[in-house]
């Protein structure tokens, strides 16, 4: 196999030995404080558009790249060091949905530029910012039967991700991303055809950009959806080499904490993330979630005290001001040190 060129973020290796990195928070919450119309989402360009798009979050980044680039400003301002893309859902699959698979490599590349352009605005010589590629799950799992009745049934095969993958991952490495993201994995075998599309266009372009993977455990039980643990999940996707394993979606802190534990332990040699939910769900609060930035940073403060991570921020329900009450506790806190990050050359 030929050598690969890291070209883009080969910071982040001696950072993440240095000191705890701060991801943004959430998108999805961030955009329901705008109150978009449909007519808002729909913009100039697809106001004529057949089908209501009202919720596509990913289509704002090509008619409202305004509210994408507040929100990406709005965690930079707040601290953040690293922010993901605009794409969550922005594969052909997902995209099928609002009958715009045809413009999920716009959605991406959009998507990729204006999250490149905000880091660009806050980075300076004594904090860069980084923009991580975010690769979600698909409304459909090559695993997981949608037919109660048949549990054989499939309505997507492990081809038709790669392809849809492989389209992303080549949109935001183009548009400008430093590392790529495959994260909220529900379904490993959805993930390995993620990770498989990410060799597959290294391969092709001779670069490979840092890689970090997040898994979300959905409840109790301890296993992602797919019915892996999380100590299985981390041995089927530790071939990619990532530059950190973690957990992010579906669980406050408080109930992630075991599982973060374990993934720690059986991954002593990877960089750990951890961005959960702001608590659990609470409609009568403004972000849907019952946790204030206060308690949010008071759990991932003790998860970095007890040398668990290496990465921290929020997924759902999360703020700026979640943001920068986690930013400022975790400031001055040992990084958790990794025996050696081997699955990472530079950090070696």
């Amino acid at each position: 196999m030929k050598a690969l060129e890291y070209t883009r973020g080969q910071a982040l290796p001696a950072i993440l030995r240095n000191r705890i990195m701060v991801l943004d928070g959430a998108m999805g919450t961030m955009i329901q404080r705008f109150k978009l119309s449909e007519a808002q989402y729909r913009g100039e360009r697809f106001k004529d558009f057949h089908k209501d798009v009202k919720g596509n979050n990913e289509l704002l980044s090509l008619t409202r790249p305004d509210v994408i680039s507040s929100i990406h400003e709005s965690y930079l301002a707040a601290g953040a060091d690293l922010i993901e893309t605009n794409t969550f859902g922005a594969t052909s699959i997902a995209q099928a949905d609002y009958d715009m698979a045809d413009i999920a490599v716009a959605m991406n590349l959009a998507s990729a530029r204006l999250a490149r352009a905000a880091c660009d605005k806050y980075s300076t010589p004594d904090k860069p910012r980084f923009v991580l590629g975010a690769l979600g799950p698909t409304p459909k799992t090559a695993s997981i039967s949608p037919d109660v009745n048949d549990p054989g049934a499939r309505n997507v095969d492990f081809e038709q991700l790669r392809a849809a993958y492989y389209a992303q991952v080549q949109a935001l490495v183009q548009g400008g991303a430093d590392a790529l993201l495959v994260e909220t994995i529900f379904d490993t075998l959805n993930a390995k055809a993620a990770l498989f599309a990410i060799d597959e266009y290294f391969d092709a372009s001779g670069e490979r950009l840092p890689l970090i993977i997040s898994g979300t455990v959905t409840d109790a039980s301890g296993r992602i959806l797919s019915g892996q643990t999380v100590t299985a999940f981390w041995y089927s996707v530790r071939h990619a080499r990532p530059l950190a394993v973690g957990l992010n979606c579906a669980l406050g802190a408080a109930l992630m904490r075991p599982y973060l534990q374990e993934l720690a332990r059986v991954a002593p040699d990877t960089f750990i993330s951890c961005y959960p939910n702001a608590g659990l769900p609470n409609p009568m609060s403004d972000t849907g979630f019952d946790e204030a930035p206060a308690d949010t940073s008071r759990l991932l403060r003790e998860f970095a005290a007890d040398g668990l991570v290496n990465i921290v921020g929020g997924c759902c329900g999360t703020t700026p001001e979640h943001i920068a009450a986690i930013g400022a506790v975790v400031q001055g806190v040992p990084a958790r040190p990794t025996q050696r990050a081997f699955f990472y050359p530079e950090a070696a």
